[in-house]
């Protein structure tokens, strides 16, 4: 299942965000080469890890292998912030709109193919159940182009928000990607169930997304 971590029990996921955040290093300096989030004790950390963060992880066998985070639109974030080029019309912002960052999953547990892991379907249906329950409905991602087809596959409804950039070496574009109730159950049905991923939440991660 995924957990999600806010500033309210943050205290008692210590061990669970030291591995989340040696994980994004792993993964964002040493697999992806942006040396600009190189740290010395191999934890990428930024500013946006703050007290209006909502951090998801996926955990099995009691380790992290999986994680992503949540901004709100209405806080500087990374669209606001650190790539306001990406953006080319008026940018989205509202209570029902938040940044999806820093998605990453261990090697051993990524898809192989066109199909989503075990692990890449519950974090992305957790979005979607946190969502739903939230008053959320939208989420604004940096991503590769070539992402834009998986998730119009999984019945999310995106939209640029300006062109690709060359940004670290890689390719971005900037998309709002709005989801519903079939968004889930197109989720549900490449896992072949449709049980929650989600532990119940804390009050803060409901309240914070109202």
């Amino acid at each position: 299942m995924i957990e999600i971590i806010t500033t309210e029990n943050i205290h008692l996921y210590r061990t669970e965000m030291d591995e989340a955040y040696r994980l994004r290093h792993d993964v964002f300096v040493d697999e992806k080469g942006w040396r600009d989030l190189a740290q010395a004790d191999q934890r990428e950390i930024d500013q946006f890890d703050n007290e209006h963060a909502l951090h998801m992880i996926c955990r099995q066998n009691g380790k992290v292998v999986g994680y992503q985070r949540m901004l709100p639109t209405t806080k500087p974030h990374l669209l606001s912030s650190v790539l306001a080029d990406l953006c080319e019309v008026e940018r989205p912002v509202g209570d029902h709109i938040w940044e999806w960052t820093r998605y990453c999953v261990a090697k051993p547990h990524r898809e192989r193919g066109r199909a989503l892991s075990p692990v890449a379907n519950a974090l992305l249906s957790a979005i979607v159940e946190w969502g739903m329950e939230s008053g959320v409905d939208r989420i604004i991602i940096e991503m590769e182009p070539i992402w834009l087809l998986r998730l119009v596959q999984l019945n999310f409804m995106v939209t640029p928000l300006g062109i690709p950039r060359e940004i670290g070496g890689d390719s971005v574009v900037a998309v709002v990607a709005k989801f519903d109730h079939r968004t889930l159950q197109m989720l549900q049905a490449m896992r072949g169930n449709s049980k929650r991923v989600l532990k119940d939440c804390p009050p803060s991660a409901v309240v914070a997304a109202q």
